[in-house]
């Protein structure tokens, strides 16, 4: 590991990422609503500490390696949630502890959108902007706009940031430089978020909860300016707009690129991956729509059931109602549909629509050998053969999952949490859905210090892909 290296990176991005809370700064004092103090202390911290790690070493030349890559990415989530919450801890209306402060910048980076604050119609709108804004960074990833912005700086080694920060088993440049791939996803970012915060408006949206929305819609980050999320709106027309985006957002935004390269739908119709996607949301909805329906338990059942499909089954976390509270199966199927995600290049969280897939394929694969054993059968996706090698990777990525998510729910319940409230707190964090059942339900203020940060720890696996975390933990990792 190349430690001076590692910390001109890393002082580099906390750095340029400092500067984001003067926004909410200069928001504060045009409404003079008592938060300046906070985001501008907090911006000179950050900035100080970013100039010290990267000053001392900035005429230091060397490529970024490999190993490299995954402490920058991991170092950088960790101190981003840690450097993000310093705002959040000094508003005294907000009067959060350290552990729920750090606990809402981190899931507001990793897109989580789950909250320890209550009454956020009341809060200064700096405050709710920044929140908002902390998603929207998260959702593509700063470290990918880094990626873009590291080779102007002399600072080659962009493919190892993009290899450990973007999602999913297959990581495939669109473009043959990858700081230029990076670029023409945040292009696609922004286009999407701008398009999202003028259909928001149109609907009826207000202009500010527009523009705070939309950075959280296209995230899939489910962070909201009002208590009752979209629901507070009462509007089937701007609940519309979100499941709209909602579903773009959660497609894998090389898919956009093509379609806007080629000006065809082909490129969607050809992926297997995203028909799975559009399969597995609408038998969701439809099974959602149809129970409310038959059990009376909406007026509004079409919409809510819509709704609900598509925002939990992406991971972003907005709520039209209590689903937590619908009747029989339905919260549980919906918590359970988070862990299937969006697809791998999305902003969606989850184990990602391909590696169920390939589950899948492979499992009727070894079905299929019992009856044939000495059959030659690939695992295809589409008319593409998958390597064994992201085979065995997929399913080592499972057991880990799985793994992971039992030794988090028995911690958890050792803390004093119930079954229901434990199981699905390690659920929506994991997946970075946000909401869960139980007393997490609306949110996480009643939980401790201690259950907050397993919490945190979980939403930084779920946003990391796992493996990009638990690496770092293996004796061989700091052998090579």
């Amino acid at each position: 590991m190349q430690i001076l290296i590692v910390l001109k990176v890393l002082g580099l991005l906390l750095s340029i990422f400092s500067f984001t809370m003067i926004i909410p700064g200069l928001i504060s004092l045009y409404y003079q609503d008592g938060s300046a103090r906070s985001f501008f202390v907090a911006f000179a911290v950050t900035l100080g500490i970013g100039l010290l790690a990267y000053l001392p070493v900035r005429k230091l030349q060397s490529p970024i390696r490999s190993t490299d890559g995954y402490i920058i990415v991991v170092m950088f989530w960790a101190v981003l949630g840690i450097f993000g919450a310093i705002p959040l801890y000094l508003d005294e209306q907000l009067n959060l502890t350290v552990a729920q402060s750090v606990f809402e910048s981190l899931s507001g980076f990793t897109t989580t959108g789950a909250t320890v604050i209550v009454g956020l119609d009341t809060l200064p709108q700096a405050i709710l902007l920044y929140r908002q804004l902390v998603q929207w960074l998260g959702g593509m990833g700063i470290i990918v706009l880094a990626v873009a912005i590291l080779p102007l700086l002399g600072m080659g080694g962009g493919m190892q940031l993009f290899r450990a920060e973007t999602p999913g088993p297959q990581k495939e440049k669109i473009t043959p430089r990858v700081g230029e791939t990076a670029k023409l996803l945040w292009y696609i970012y922004l286009g999407l978020t701008i398009a999202c915060m003028f259909a928001y408006w149109a609907a009826g949206m207000p202009l500010f909860d527009a523009v705070g929305h939309s950075f959280s819609t296209v995230a899939i980050g489910g962070f909201s300016t009002h208590d009752a999320s979209i629901g507070y709106f009462q509007s089937s027309a701007i609940e519309m707009v979100a499941v709209i985006f909602m579903f773009i957002s959660g497609v894998n935004f090389a898919l956009h690129y093509i379609a806007l390269r080629s000006m065809s739908f082909g490129g969607y119709i050809d992926d297997a991956e995203f028909k799975a996607y559009v399969f597995i949301i609408a038998f969701l909805a439809v099974v959602t729509v149809g129970y409310l329906y038959v059990t009376q338990t909406d007026d509004n059942a079409f919409f809510s059931g819509v709704f609900q499909a598509v925002s939990i089954a992406t991971t972003t976390g907005f709520t039209t109602a209590e689903y937590f509270n619908w009747p029989g199966f339905l919260p549980v199927l919906l918590l359970f549909a988070s862990f299937v995600g969006g697809c791998a290049g999305s902003t969606g969280g989850g184990m990602k629509v391909i590696r169920v897939l390939l589950l899948l394929k492979q499992g009727m694969r070894e079905l299929v050998r019992m009856v044939h054993p000495h059959a030659v059968l690939p695992v295809k996706v589409g008319r593409k053969s998958i390597p064994p090698r992201v085979i065995d990777a997929v399913w080592g990525f499972f057991a880990a999952y799985v793994i992971i998510l039992t030794v988090m729910l028995l911690v958890l319940m050792a803390t004093g949490l119930d079954q229901e409230t434990a199981f699905s707190a390690v659920v929506a964090c994991l997946n970075n859905l946000g909401p869960g059942l139980g007393d997490v339900g609306s949110n996480y203020s009643s939980l401790n210090g201690l259950q907050l940060s397993i919490l945190c720890f979980a939403m930084l696996l779920g946003r990391l892909e796992i493996f990009t975390l638990l690496v770092l933990l293996t004796p061989h990792f700091w052998r090579k």
